[in-house]
């Protein structure tokens, strides 16, 4: 789902200028957003946001390790009179690579402190362990999902490919539940927001009306995915529907993303993507119409992207996402008592009731 401006065209009004323009946008006093690259994702950009102190700064998220990306924050950094070593803090919306690597990377070079949500932790810990694993558990999810074809392409895509861990350090402090964090003279409220991850976390600052960087909850112009995780729960959607809920019952806030413009309404975002996955969710049902079927054969029934896109005509990454989140679909259907599930060697068949 998207907004009428799709993110490839999106003009950010702090900028004035397309939202991945380079550089230090003010988004209010003492606020600064700072888009940094996303080689090989067609997402194009990450926003970090800077936020002065009379101790330095603290960034909300960090971005991908790359060095496009530690380069561009150097400079943007550089162009409101700061530079790494002013970073005291990272509050790290969730675990995924394009706003924790970069994190942890400067963080042990300056000795930055680093906060993320307890629930990302089995990530990192599988991390960690790959000399254990046996088997990518990627490749266990989507062969539950029907999806053989895509899980032999994901293997072939990631075969031999070993964690760089020096990315992947653990964070000083776990966040966990919702509780109020002091950022110099501000307050912010840090509020678990499970769903597109277990350990994402959003932030908001209501004497400033904003949503500090709303990660990958609530993004502007693009629907977050949704039961991408290697250390996997049953109900994905049902957490990040409420985690929607939670965040509709806050002010109405500005809208910081991490993909996209900043947006004017935070409530007005949340009641699309609500009424979105509610639509998906009927769309799936009556795709079970026709008989039992895996979330790929659902899937495959159903239209992607704002262009409307068939499966088929998806890459192996974004055909993983669309199995995966079909599938977390299909199960809240199953916890809502109209559909049923039954496990078949290992592949998940669901069934309309």
């Amino acid at each position: 789902m998207s907004s009428p401006t799709s993110t490839a065209h999106a003009v950010s009004p702090d900028s004035g200028r397309h939202w991945t323009e380079p550089g230090a946008w003010r988004v209010a006093e003492g606020i600064h957003r700072i888009p940094l690259p996303l080689p090989m994702d067609g997402l194009r950009a990450v926003n970090v946001y800077a936020i002065e102190t009379e101790h330095g700064l603290t960034l909300v998220d960090g971005g991908w390790a790359v060095d496009e990306g530690r380069a561009l924050l150097e400079k943007s950094l550089g162009e409101i009179g700061f530079g790494f070593t002013d970073i005291t803090r990272f509050l790290v919306t969730h675990v995924h690579r394009d706003h924790y690597t970069l994190a942890a990377v400067l963080a042990a070079e300056v000795g930055a402190h680093v906060s993320l949500g307890l629930g990302d932790r089995p990530t990192l810990d599988l991390l960690h362990a790959v000399d254990e694993v046996t088997e990518d558990p990627t490749l266990l999810l989507l062969r539950a999902a029907g999806a053989h074809r895509i899980a032999e392409e994901w293997q072939r895509f990631t075969d031999g490919r070993v964690p760089d861990l020096a990315m992947w350090g653990y964070p000083d402090t776990w966040l966990e539940g919702d509780h109020e964090i002091e950022v110099g003279t501000r307050t912010l409220d840090a509020v678990h927001t499970p769903g597109h991850t277990q350990g994402h976390f959003v932030f908001a600052e209501r004497a400033a009306g904003l949503l500090f960087a709303a990660g990958d909850h609530v993004l502007p112009t693009i629907t977050p995915s949704i039961g991408f995780e290697p250390v996997p729960v049953r109900q994905p959607l049902r957490d990040f529907m409420g985690s929607l809920t939670k965040v509709r019952g806050l002010p109405d806030l500005t809208l910081l993303p991490a993909h996209g413009p900043v947006a004017p309404s935070s409530h007005a975002r949340v009641d699309q993507l609500l009424e979105h996955h509610e639509e998906r969710l009927r769309h799936c049902l009556e795709a079970l119409a026709g008989g039992s079927a895996t979330a790929y054969d659902v899937a495959g029934e159903l239209p992607w992207t704002r262009h409307e896109h068939r499966l088929a005509d998806l890459d192996t990454f974004n055909s993983a996402l669309a199995g995966l989140e079909t599938k977390a679909h299909l199960e809240l259907l199953v916890a809502r008592g109209l559909a049923t599930r039954e496990e078949v060697d290992g592949v998940v068949v669901f069934t309309a009731v």
